[in-house]
């Protein structure tokens, strides 16, 4: 089955051009199917190309699926920051306009759950749980039509998220500077960690930073703890994860396709398709948000990268060797550095060039094997 193609206009350029969105939607194969919707999104970070190829293995794969839920897959999510070149580099990971990271810019609904529950504590699960999507999705829209308007950056994101709130499941497709494979999953999902492609597991708590996976999740946890405190059993009926899928500023169809295979093993898991599809079988390591440490350069240098992401360093080993040429001849022209404890090295800094500070590193550390 082909997926139907429609655009969303999400803003306009200062010549007046209009901004655009491609979405592609898969339908259940049979209109009675009501299988859980599914929301994916790719390149919100201009960089961070490889998310498109896995959208398009990943529709390779899906037509030849039995669909059950309905499943929207949008592309190219930034075009913006996709068109931020320098060169040969693409910089659009931030708003050149606020400086604003493009992942930080969803909206905080910052709602008062206990109260919205309260007034709506008298209907059934089911009717509770539309009426609270009907909030969310209310309250993107009436964000956008602002009266005294938002910015470009929150305008795309808030289109995004309004399309995230109509799913079940989202997911954010991303990569890191120079990185492993990755996932951030909440905590309460953790077991559906085992049906994706992907090594490392990064576990994060019930609180809003403002990338896309928690503006989707973080109100329906919210909820749910509300209900349990007024001893009503509600799970968390939202889904969604960030999957970090190696390193920007590349494409490797063999790749994505390793990594569309484990998406559609979580999709037949939670009866989005009919077909069965298991999940790779692989070793698979969590470390919980708060062991995720990073190394910043304590002086500026040339930098040789020694620790492998995704290879696990032990405390003393290598990390990287930080070169200074304006101190040739003396002790300190070429300094090792490690670090204090073990840990798995997910990701690094593009560039051998660095200021003082720099972020060089980010490692795991308090390492556990997911059952």
């Amino acid at each position: 089955m082909q997926p139907t193609s429609a655009t969303l206009k999400i803003g306009e350029l200062a010549a007046g051009q209009a901004l655009t969105l491609p979405i592609y939607t898969f339908k259940p194969s049979d209109n009675a199917s009501k299988g859980p919707k599914v929301y994916i999104q790719a390149n919100v970070h201009g960089a961070e190309v490889q998310g498109n190829a896995v959208i398009f293995q990943l529709m390779k794969q899906l037509e030849r699926c039995e669909i059950l839920g309905e499943i929207t897959l949008v592309p190219l999510a930034n075009p913006l920051g996709i068109n931020q070149k320098s060169g040969e580099f693409t910089l659009g990971r931030f708003d050149p306009i606020t400086g604003a990271n493009w992942n930080r810019e969803y909206l905080n609904h910052d709602i008062d759950i206990a109260c919205w529950f309260k007034a709506h504590a008298k209907l059934n699960d089911n009717e509770l749980l539309q009426a609270f999507r009907s909030t969310l999705v209310e309250a993107c829209q009436q964000r956008l039509h602002h009266p005294w308007g938002i910015t470009t950056g929150h305008r795309l994101a808030v289109n995004l998220q309004a399309m995230a709130h109509e799913a079940d499941i989202v997911l954010d497709l991303h990569t890191g500077p120079k990185s492993c494979k990755h996932l951030y999953c909440p905590e309460y999902a953790l077991d559906d960690a085992k049906y994706f492609s992907i090594p490392y597991t990064l576990v994060i708590p019930n609180s809003f930073g403002g990338a896309m996976d928690e503006a989707a999740f973080c109100p329906w946890w919210q909820l749910s703890d509300v209900a349990k405190s007024q001893g009503r059993d509600l799970e968390v009926a939202i889904s969604a994860f960030t999957l970090e899928l190696g390193s920007q500023e590349r494409i490797s169809l063999e790749d994505a396709l390793i990594d569309a295979q484990g998406i559609l093993a979580y999709l037949s898991h939670r009866g989005v398709i009919r077909d069965a599809v298991l999940p790779a079988k692989m070793a698979r390591f969590g470390c919980y948000l708060k062991d995720y440490k990073k190394f910043h350069a304590p002086s500026a240098g040339l930098v040789e990268y020694m620790a492998a992401v995704g290879e696990p360093l032990p405390s003393g080993e290598p990390l990287v060797k930080l070169l200074r040429l304006d101190l040739y001849g003396t002790a300190d022209e070429l300094k090792t550095l490690t670090l204090p404890q073990d840990c798995v090295p997910i990701l690094h800094f593009a560039s051998a060039s660095v200021h003082q500070g720099t972020e060089l590193y980010k490692v795991m550390t308090n390492v556990f094997k997911l059952t």
